[in-house]
């Protein structure tokens, strides 16, 4: 398989919130995934040892990884019936979102509540997606509903049948600490990823979850944080950053003044490495295509924090939070970035400072395993710079 080399790059984000922007300016990607990151005589090396190779100049804009959507409620394929809406994940793909992760299919028609359908339906979610990828989003779908009825054996059948997610806890029949407490362990035993629902009711059939119900529970990862769209109280917030290691999840659809607390206080405690970034599509506010890349802004805008620090949030941190080979541009890694800019008419100079603007960056290019799948961006405004194709 031929190489792909991305050279010309102004600025490369690492995705790694520890060490946010690298001090290189060329990738060289093979058979999928990145093999080498470094200055421009990876190129003069590679020219001197192989013909099979092309190249994209970045034209001096910003690399960054492929965005992860942390919470998006899918069906089966490009499809929303709760919104009546279709292609919205490839939609996403333009605002340089290359992976999904499902809070649960809780908008599937005629949803199965009883032991047998809820199995079924995470299988079929899990492995339709495995085989589908909408505009060549990887999309991890399959996130088991919690539901009464349940037991370890049936834990132990989806983990074998591939579906290694809970969607978030509260969305079932399941909702008390003591009733969910179980069935967590259970699934955490079979090495599965664990989200719970916290704040107020979202739609129908959800809960009010509060602090104390998630630390009874202990999941992996603390749903919308800020709210899907009602937040929890400050005094809540603080009980779960001060009381807790969990991973908080921070949605476009939520609270942004419970989000900038929330990025606030862990900046000062020095566990940004805590907050991940998700949509709640389609729930919350509907869908928006733009929802990561408007919530790395807000933050980066918004709470004080670099913007490659908040690129990280909605990439590497989530990445490292469900053991995904993605999410950061390192060797070994699956070759899924996108290449942004200022866009026209902002203030900012670069990708980066526009951003810590307040404004959306233009998305020039987005590949996933090193194949481009977006060359400009239909949802962003124009970027400032172009890709040159050698």
């Amino acid at each position: 398989m031929a190489y792909t080399v991305i050279s010309n790059i102004g600025t490369l984000v690492s995705g790694n919130i520890s060490e946010p922007v690298l001090a290189a300016d060329t990738i060289i990607i093979h058979d999928g995934k990145i093999e080498a990151v470094g200055d421009h005589k990876l190129l003069e090396a590679l020219k001197n040892n192989s013909d099979d190779y092309k190249v994209i100049d970045a034209g001096g804009m910003t690399v960054v990884p492929g965005l992860i959507d942390s919470h998006v409620h899918p069906v089966i394929g490009d499809y929303t019936p709760r919104q009546k809406m279709a292609d919205f994940i490839d939609s996403s793909l333009h605002g340089g979102v290359t992976t999904m992760i499902s809070a649960g299919e809780c908008h599937t028609p005629g949803r199965p509540t009883d032991p047998a359908g809820v199995k079924a339906l995470a299988v079929l979610a899990q492995r339709s997606f495995q085989k589908l990828r909408p505009g060549g989003v990887k999309v991890h779908g399959g996130a088991v509903i919690l539901e009464k009825g349940l037991t370890e054996a049936d834990f132990a059948e989806l983990a074998a049948n591939g579906v290694w997610l809970v969607g978030e806890v509260g969305l079932g029949s399941i909702k008390k600490p003591d009733e969910a407490a179980p069935m967590v362990q259970w699934a955490k035993a079979h090495n599965m990823k664990v989200m719970m629902h916290t704040g107020g009711t979202s739609i129908p059939g959800s809960s009010t979850v509060t602090a104390a119900d998630v630390l009874a529970v202990n999941p992996d990862v603390v749903s919308h944080i800020n709210g899907g769209p009602t937040a929890i109280s400050t005094e809540e917030v603080d009980k779960l950053i001060n009381e807790s290691e969990l991973t908080l999840e921070i949605v476009q659809c939520g609270n942004p003044k419970i989000a900038d607390l929330v990025v606030r206080k862990l900046a000062k405690l020095g566990k940004l490495n805590r907050i991940i970034c998700g949509n709640d599509a389609p729930s919350g506010t509907g869908v928006i295509p733009l929802g990561i890349l408007r919530t790395i802004v807000q933050i980066a805008s918004m709470s004080d924090i670099p913007a490659e620090a908040a690129i990280a949030m909605a990439s590497g941190n989530t990445a490292q939070v469900y053991g995904l080979n993605t999410g950061s541009i390192a060797p070994g890694k699956e070759a899924d970035l996108a290449i942004i800019d200022t866009p026209l008419g902002s203030v900012g100079k670069t990708a980066l400072e526009a951003i810590k603007a307040g404004d959306l960056p233009g998305v020039a290019l987005v590949m996933i395993d090193g194949e481009i799948k977006v060359n400009k961006s239909r949802n962003t405004p124009p970027a400032t710079g172009k890709v040159v194709f050698g």
